[in-house]
C-alpha cells in the first residue's frame, strides 16, 4: 500500500459550501479542550518529548483496543520489557488493520498536522516515520505542542484530594495554555468499596478537617471545592462507571448511613443509593454556589477483563458500553436541584447510542433563561468519538435541542498528540450543514452559517465556562 496525500486540505468536506465553511470560518479558530486527562506535571516540568512510542501509546486505550483486536502479545502493548521502537512497529503493523475504524483517521490526521508526514503508517514506513517523529518530538515539550496546535485552555481531571502544585506552577509560568483543575468526584461516591475508609483519611489529611460524622466530612469536601476554585477550576466532572438510582432521603439517614461506614460496617444497596443521591445534591448545590459547569459522563461497563485488571490495573482499556437506564436519574436529580433553584449549568455525556434522543430531551426539560443552553447535552463521547457517532450526536441535538447553542468538541485524551480530534470534529460539523445547503434544508448564507461554525467549535464554550472571566483577573 503505497498511498500519500490522504488528508487532504478538503478531507470530509464534500462541498463546495463546506470548503468554505471550515477554512474560511472554522479551521484557524483556537482551542477549548474543557475535558482531558493529560497530565498537569509533564506540563509543567516540560522536557522534550522525545519519543513518539510515549507520546502515542501510553496510556491510549484506543490504540491499546486496536492492537489486542489485531492479535498483538501485550508486552508490546502495555508492557514493559519491551523498547519504544519494538512497540511503535507493532503499531506500524496495526494502523492498515484500522481502515474504517477511527484510530486510521486520528493517526493520520496527528502524523500530517504534528510532523508533516503524507505516507500511510504501515511496517514499510514505520522507520522512516518514527525516526522523522522523533526529530521533531526530541525539540518539542508538552506546552509547545499545545502551543502548536493554538490550545487556548486545557481542563485536565483530578481528583479532590490533589495538591495541585502544578497547575499553581503553570499559572505562574509563561505558558501560551492555560491548564485548569477539574474536581472529579468519582471517590467521594464510592462508599460501598472498602478503599473508601483509606480515601477518607486522606481526604482529612489534605483538608486538615479530622473527619469523624456526615458534618465534617461536608466541611472537608467544602474546603477542597474551595482550594479547587482558588485556583482557577471552574468544571466539576462525574464518571462512575454503574448503574445510578436515585433515591429520596432524609439527613438524618444519611447522618446514620455515614457513621455506620465509619465503624466499617457494610452497607446495602439501598443505603448506598440513598448516599449516593444526598451526594450528588450535595455537591450539585455547592456546584451552583460556585458558578462551575457540572459534566456527568454516563453509561461505561469498567473492568470487564478482569484477568487484565489484575495484569496491568485500572485504565487497562476493558470498559464498554453499558445498557443502563439512564432517564429516571437525571430526571430525579435535575428536578431535585431545579425545585431550589440551585441547578447548575450542566454537561451529560451518553455512551449509549441507543439512548441519544433520552439524553437529548432530558436536557431541554431543564433549560431556562439563566443561561442560552444552559443544560448542555455534551459530543460523542469514547465509543462515539468518531465520525458516525459525532454524525449522529449532532443531528440529534439538531432535532431535540439548539445546535446553535453547543459548546463543541473536546478529547478526552491521555495524549499531547490528539487535538487534531477537534479539527476531525469541526470538518464533520462543516460537511453536515455544506450537505444541508446542497439539499435546500437551510439558506445559503455563509455569514450567518460561519457564525453559527464559529460559535459552536470555539465562542460558545469560551463563553459558557467563564474562562473569560478569568482571563480579565
Amino acid at each position: 500500500m503505497k498511498v500519500t496525500n490522504f488528508i487532504t486540505d478538503n478531507f470530509i468536506l464534500q462541498s463546495d459550501v463546506a470548503e468554505k465553511l471550515y477554512h474560511d470560518f472554522a479551521k484557524d479558530l483556537p482551542i477549548i479542550d474543557y475535558h482531558n486527562h493529560l497530565s498537569a506535571k509533564e506540563i509543567a516540568v516540560n522536557q522534550p518529548v522525545k519519543n513518539i512510542t510515549e507520546a502515542w501509546l501510553k496510556g491510549d486505550h484506543y490504540k491499546w483496543r486496536g492492537m489486542r483486536a489485531n492479535g498483538i502479545e501485550e508486552i508490546y502493548i502495555t508492557g514493559q520489557a519491551t523498547s519504544h521502537k519494538e512497540k511503535f512497529f507493532k503499531w506500524a503493523e496495526t494502523v492498515p488493520n484500522t481502515l474504517r475504524n477511527p484510530l486510521f483517521h486520528w493517526t493520520h490526521l496527528e502524523l500530517k498536522r504534528y510532523f508533516d508526514i503524507d505516507e500511510l503508517l504501515q511496517p514499510s514506513t514505520a522507520e522512516e516515520i518514527y525516526q522523522k517523529a522523533n526529530a521533531v518530538l526530541e525539540n518539542k515539550t508538552p506546552a509547545q505542542l499545545l502551543e502548536d496546535m493554538k490550545v487556548e485552555v486545557v481542563c485536565t481531571t483530578d481528583d479532590p484530594t490533589d495538591d495541585l502544585i502544578y497547575h499553581t506552577e503553570i499559572a505562574n509560568g509563561n505558558f501560551y495554555t492555560k491548564v485548569l483543575p477539574t474536581f472529579r468526584s468519582d471517590e467521594l461516591f464510592f462508599v460501598n468499596k472498602e478503599k473508601f475508609l483509606v480515601y477518607i483519611s486522606k481526604l482529612s489529611s489534605v483538608s486538615q478537617i479530622e473527619i469523624k460524622d456526615l458534618e465534617t466530612f461536608l466541611k472537608a469536601i467544602d474546603n477542597r471545592i474551595a482550594f479547587f476554585n482558588a485556583q482557577g477550576c471552574r468544571i466539576s466532572d462525574f464518571g462512575v462507571g454503574e448503574e445510578l438510582c436515585f433515591e429520596d432521603f432524609t439527613k438524618e439517614a444519611i447522618e446514620a448511613i455515614f457513621a455506620k461506614k465509619l465503624k466499617g460496617e457494610a452497607l446495602d444497596k439501598n443505603e448506598v443509593n440513598k448516599y449516593r443521591s444526598f451526594l450528588f445534591v450535595y455537591l450539585g448545590k455547592k456546584y451552583h454556589e460556585y458558578n462551575w459547569v457540572q459534566q456527568y459522563h454516563l453509561g461505561p461497563v469498567r473492568n470487564n477483563n478482569s484477568r487484565l485488571l489484575s495484569q496491568i490495573g485500572l485504565d487497562a482499556g476493558v470498559d464498554s458500553i453499558g445498557d443502563f437506564p439512564m432517564a429516571q436519574f437525571m430526571s430525579k436529580l435535575f428536578d431535585t436541584l431545579n425545585a431550589t433553584n440551585q441547578l447548575a449549568k450542566t454537561i451529560t455525556y451518553n455512551l449509549n447510542p441507543s439512548q441519544n434522543e433520552v439524553f437529548a430531551t432530558m436536557m431541554g426539560n431543564f433549560q431556562n433563561s439563566d443561561y442560552p443552553g444552559k443544560m448542555q447535552w455534551g459530543s460523542g463521547w469514547w465509543f462515539l468519538d468518531q465520525k458516525d457517532g459525532m454524525e449522529k450526536q449532532i443531528n440529534c441535538l439538531s432535532n431535540m435541542g439548539l445546535l446553535s447553542r453547543f459548546v463543541g468538541m473536546l478529547t478526552d485524551s491521555r495524549s499531547f498528540l490528539s487535538f487534531p480530534r477537534h479539527e476531525y470534529f469541526r470538518r464533520i460539523l462543516c460537511n453536515i450543514i455544506g450537505e444541508d445547503v446542497k439539499q435546500g434544508l437551510v439558506p445559503n448564507d455563509l455569514e450567518f452559517l460561519g457564525e453559527m461554525v464559529q460559535d459552536i467549535c470555539y465562542y460558545n464554550a469560551k463563553n459558557y465556562f467563564g474562562f473569560d472571566i478569568i482571563e480579565n483577573k
